[in-house]
């Protein structure tokens, strides 16, 4: 495996990021076609807003709108890049303020995405272990992560991060209505 680094979203990579959307790749695993559309739409009219958006770290952007249409506060949080010379992917972070724990629309602390070309690599693995201790700086005393209950490759991801298995259950129709599992992670 190539060095990994975890980088802000930044101009410098914005070319590699647009490059992996155009591809047919997207950070979005609910979303998929109509994230990427949404991404390079916004990219084009304004790359700098763009890259803004993805760390909000004081939840000062607009309400978030779930899948059933409703709209809630957003959460802070932030998304970085995974990099080894070429883009590779996402991850992101989303808390709650004071607790560790999560509202009940949100089915994880962090989600990640690395584009085909660059899976089974260990950058999944590697990335969520570079992410961890960003969550612990954040003030959270766990994380929780949920995989559909066939993805296994995402499962030892979290395994091989110390995650347990803490809840067998169903997605919410609007996430996919998916057989699914939540992991922890102690910090």
């Amino acid at each position: 495996m190539k060095r990994l680094q975890l980088v802000p979203p930044g101009a410098s990579y914005l070319p590699d990021y647009v490059a992996a959307l155009t591809a047919g790749w997207s950070p979005d695993n609910i979303r998929g076609e109509l994230a990427i559309r949404e991404a390079l739409d916004t990219i084009e009219k304004n790359p700098e807003a763009f890259l803004a958006s993805l760390v909000d770290k004081a939840a000062r952007g607009a309400p978030i709108s779930l899948p059933d249409g409703s709209q809630v506060k957003r959460l802070p949080g932030f998304t970085l890049w995974l990099w080894d010379g070429e883009f590779c992917g996402t991850i992101n972070l989303r808390w709650q303020p004071g607790t560790s724990s999560l509202p009940p629309h949100v089915l994880g602390h962090i989600g990640y995405a690395v584009v085909p070309w660059k899976r089974r690599q260990g950058y999944a693995r590697e990335a969520l272990r570079q992410l961890l201790p960003l969550a612990k700086e954040e003030g959270l005393a766990y994380v929780e992560l949920t995989t559909d209950l066939d993805n296994l490759p995402s499962q030892r991801v979290i395994e091989a991060n110390h995650g347990v298995v803490i809840e067998h259950f169903v997605k919410p129709p609007a996430y996919g209505g998916a057989e699914s599992l939540r992991w922890r992670i102690e910090l």
